[in-house]
């Protein structure tokens, strides 16, 4: 058993992964083949779970590893410019700005300033926030810089879609849509609905680092949803 301060603090080798039924831990995979221990989340009576990532709680060198490798995975793409979700999708979308040579990102923000315009603004809902609607706003003056632009649009988790939809909501008042939506961690497979089924966007355009099943709770303990048929 890990200690909750435990989790997201550092990486283990690939011999280290454990293999199903899990107790209190999932192991998510790296391109690299590390392991990244996830807890495991109960969705209130659904008899279902999800693995979680933290993003600001997690150590630096976990932190430095998810930027790496999306970086990596958007290098090919030319991307221009990098919008960043709040809250936990700016860190990590300032960096992987820095790491593709940029000198600046977007971030998006919850924060509405006295010169940003309600008509460039969203709502913005997410899965760890259930219940809480907030605003999502852009800064007028930061709209030259997606101009003709190749636009990646990053958060740290996609789970159902519901924020990064926000995102994509937001950039489409001002006419532009992303290259590429990129993310630390792909949440179990509902996002799809959402931005393949509901918006038309390839699964090819849709980058994350880890991707961690929807998780189904038996006797012996956490399965994926897939193997309790």
């Amino acid at each position: 058993m890990m200690e909750p301060h435990e989790f997201w603090q550092e990486l283990h080798p690939p011999e280290d992964a454990v293999p199903p039924p899990w107790q209190d831990r999932f192991p998510a995979e790296l391109p690299d083949g590390r392991i990244l221990f996830l807890p495991i989340r109960v969705l209130g009576d659904t008899g279902t779970g999800i693995a979680s990532l933290i993003l600001n709680q997690a150590g630096f060198a976990v932190e430095t590893a998810l930027a790496d490798h999306l970086a990596a995975r958007l290098t090919p793409l030319d991307i221009d410019i990098v919008v960043g979700l709040p809250t936990l999708g700016l860190s990590l979308a300032r960096a992987v700005a820095e790491r593709l040579g940029h000198a600046r990102y977007i971030p998006l923000g919850t924060s509405r300033k006295f010169w940003y315009r309600d008509e460039l603004s969203v709502p913005l809902s997410s899965i760890t926030s259930p219940g809480t609607v907030k605003q999502l706003y852009l800064d007028p003056r930061l709209i030259p810089l997606l101009e003709g632009a190749r636009i990646a649009l990053v958060d740290d988790v996609i789970s159902t879609g519901t924020s990064i939809s926000a995102g994509l909501d937001l950039l489409q008042l001002v006419g532009r849509g992303p290259e590429a939506i990129g993310t630390a961690m792909l949440q179990t497979s509902r996002w799809r609905d959402a931005l393949c089924a509901g918006r038309g966007i390839e699964e090819e355009r849709v980058h994350g680092v880890i991707r961690t099943p929807l998780l189904r709770a038996t006797t012996e303990g956490w399965r994926r949803e897939s193997d309790t048929d």
